[in-house]
């Protein structure tokens, strides 16, 4: 009996090592382990969108009627090629001395460019006369790829350009006047290069331009026979550009100095090139084509029954006869 319980005890204790031994290269397993230490490591941190830093330039236009245009072009570069931006909304303001002061807010179109315009009147200028503008945009957030903050700044003095269409006898000119107007005074401009343009469809032609006199004043002829449009009306522009005291003019006025021109599509007339010839023209054509052609017809015919002839049979019946 006692024998019986010390094997049965053995067998017992035999059993247990072997299921703690199991346990242990259980553990042990790389499975295991990996599943450990995946559980022992963090999340991975969210991976940070990139920052593109976009390009924003921005001028301001002066025009005539005492109201300022202000222009912005946004753009960025990525992966080596230039990207135009566009639906960014572009904040505008005026900077002071004590605040900067909101003009308003535009977005930009798919060429990236927005306008601003506003009245010159209600702008205060600084004690030089001058007028400092700032266009910024707040930046943008993706999953990938973000656009920075851009800041684009202009300082101008108020100035006015004018022009006045001046006709004599045949000669067509245009007088232009450059005037300071920051300190409040009128001061006319000297030495100033300005450019004449008429407007097209697309773009301003260039057709002269001249230096202002000591009464900031300066004339211009004009070409005749200028394309205008169905009345002669043509658009006449004085522009000065990209001025380090006064950034850009411009001032432009109508007058029917052009040639009328027609934009309205007409049938043309029938012509032997167009794809409604006159009849008779058409007659005519076919007659000249099929002689000249039946000309080659018939020689070539001949040519070819002179070769089915035989020679030695002529020369047979010659010495026959």
């Amino acid at each position: 009996m006692k024998r019986m319980s010390i094997q049965k005890v053995s067998a017992a204790y035999i059993r247990q090592l072997v299921w703690i031994a199991g346990l242990f290269f259980l553990t042990l397993s790389p499975a295991v382990l990996q599943a450990q230490t995946d559980t022992a490591q963090q999340a991975p941190a969210a991976e940070e969108p990139e920052l593109l830093s976009p390009g924003l330039d921005l001028i301001a236009v002066q025009k005539m009627d005492n109201t300022i245009d202000l222009k912005v072009a946004m753009k960025t570069k990525y992966n080596g090629t230039f990207y135009k931006l566009y639906a960014l909304k572009v904040d505008f303001v005026q900077v002071t001395d004590s605040a900067e002061n909101p003009l308003g807010s535009v977005v930009t179109n798919r060429d990236g460019k927005c306008l601003l315009t506003v009245d010159a009147t209600k702008l205060k200028t600084d004690a030089e006369g001058k007028i400092h503008f700032k266009a910024s945009f707040a930046g943008k957030n993706g999953k990938k790829i973000g656009l920075d903050v851009a800041e684009g700044e202009v300082t101008i003095t108020r100035g006015r350009l004018e022009i006045t269409p001046v006709k004599e006898d045949s000669l067509l000119t245009v007088k232009v006047k450059l005037i300071s107007v920051g300190n409040g005074v009128d001061t006319p401009v000297k030495e100033t290069v300005v450019g004449i343009y008429v407007k097209r469809s697309f773009s301003a032609l260039k057709i002269g331009e001249g230096t202002t006199d000591e009464s900031g004043e300066a004339v211009v002829e004009i070409p005749q026979n200028l394309p205008g449009d169905d009345k002669g009306n043509i658009i006449l522009m004085a522009k000065l550009d990209e001025s380090e005291q006064f950034g850009n003019l411009e001032a432009s006025v109508a007058q029917p100095w052009g040639s009328k021109t027609s934009f309205v599509i007409q049938e043309a007339p029938r012509a032997l090139w167009s794809s409604h010839p006159p009849m008779w023209m058409l007659i005519t054509f076919i007659v000249l084509m099929v002689v000249v052609w039946g000309h080659y017809i018939i020689i070539v015919y001949e040519m070819f029954r002179l070769k089915k002839e035989d020679p030695k049979e002529k020369a047979s019946n010659a010495t026959i006869s």
